[in-house]
């Protein structure tokens, strides 16, 4: 793998698991739309907030050139669409 990126809140402060290769990682904190209490309606939104938040960050690190994508240019791009 060359890039692994962690996306719950709570995944910030936990140890990852080794990942072959020492890939490039980048945490892009949400809050856990499984955890949202309340209708259906709201459960519904806060997952279709999070789908299309981690869909226009992805979208973002796909499109970025082919010259940002050595292991340290990649890890310090993916951090940088935590913002």
């Amino acid at each position: 793998m060359d890039l692994i990126i962690t996306v719950c809140d709570n995944a910030a402060g936990e140890a990852c698991p080794f990942w072959p290769g020492n890939p490039a990682t980048a945490h892009w904190g949400y809050p856990d739309p499984a955890a949202v209490e309340g209708s259906d309606d709201a459960k519904r939104k806060a997952f279709q907030h999070t789908m299309h938040a981690l869909r226009s960050r992805i979208q973002l690190l796909v499109n970025m050139p082919a010259g940002k994508l050595d292991q340290l240019s990649l890890q310090r791009e993916a951090r940088s669409l935590a913002s």
